[in-house]
């Protein structure tokens, strides 16, 4: 290979895929044989982790994708796509708008929770009780970063978000049969029941939570815990944009034309 065929060639390095002429092979596994035998759930751990998951692994995966990929028209990366929709933007532009707002307030809880899930297992590695250490993370979260603990509390779903204790005992199932240990499931319920004792009520775990609780125990980086919400989040986008698209409609904002916005501005229109 000359000096500059190689220039062109490692202008991009990648462990992920290789191909040639009738030959695709991701992370060295032929796709012919992971058509049919890899699920989907499989395959973003393949892609991501550069390992194969063990079925119970990428099942255990799946329920966390499957918990996430909708909330209804008032989240706003649902909203958005559908908004997207009555504006002209086809499916992969309603699924774009959608994912671009998921970020650190609206998308960005699950990321969050594994960091602060990992300070606590931090301490608790040290010998500290799970409940001391739930009470540190908390504290430290609320100095370094923000008031706002994330993974738990919900306005819509009080007292309890139905998705967090389903999610929860799957967990508990897996740790009993020794696919994970269940640290981070025993963390979540430490920061919840602090939570609850430090409000006087119910804080209940929310879907980030209880994912990040998923996506710690099968050793997903903070990161990736974004980005498979992202992919979660996705499946509802496109079934609303696709929804939006069979019912019509254009330029539809987020509220009825009739339903003004509060001017606070000078001279006012009475």
């Amino acid at each position: 290979m000359t000096e500059k065929t190689s220039d062109v060639a490692d202008w991009w390095r990648t462990e992920i895929i290789d191909m040639a002429p009738g030959q695709i092979r991701l992370r060295g596994a032929p796709i012919e044989t992971l058509i049919g035998e890899m699920s989907f759930a499989g395959m973003i751990w393949l892609m991501t982790r550069a390992e194969h998951p063990t079925p119970a692994q990428a099942q255990l995966l799946e329920c966390a994708l499957v918990a996430a990929v909708d909330h209804g028209p008032q989240a706003p990366s649902i909203a958005a796509a559908r908004m997207a929709v009555t504006c002209g933007l086809g499916l992969n532009g309603a699924m774009a708008s959608a994912v671009n707002m998921l970020d650190d307030v609206h998308g960005g809880a699950g990321e969050q929770a594994v960091e602060l899930y990992g300070w606590a297992l931090q301490d608790i590695s040290d010998g500290i009780a799970p409940s001391k250490a739930a009470q540190r993370a908390i504290d430290r979260w609320q100095q370094e970063r923000s008031a706002y603990v994330p993974g738990f509390g919900h306005r819509f779903h009080t007292p309890q978000d139905p998705r967090a204790p389903r999610l929860l005992s799957l967990v508990d199932a897996a740790a009993a049969s020794g696919v994970v240990e269940g640290h981070f499931a025993t963390i979540g319920r430490a920061i919840e029941a602090e939570l609850k004792q430090r409000k006087g009520k119910p804080v209940p775990m929310n879907i980030d939570g209880a994912t990040a609780v998923i996506y710690a125990e099968l050793g997903f980086a903070g990161p990736l815990a974004r980005g498979l919400f992202c992919l979660s989040r996705s499946v509802g986008a496109l079934a609303h944009g696709w929804e939006q698209m069979q019912q019509g409609g254009r330029n539809k904002g987020p509220t009825p034309p009739a339903y003004r916005w509060t001017y606070d501005g000078p001279n006012p229109i009475r």
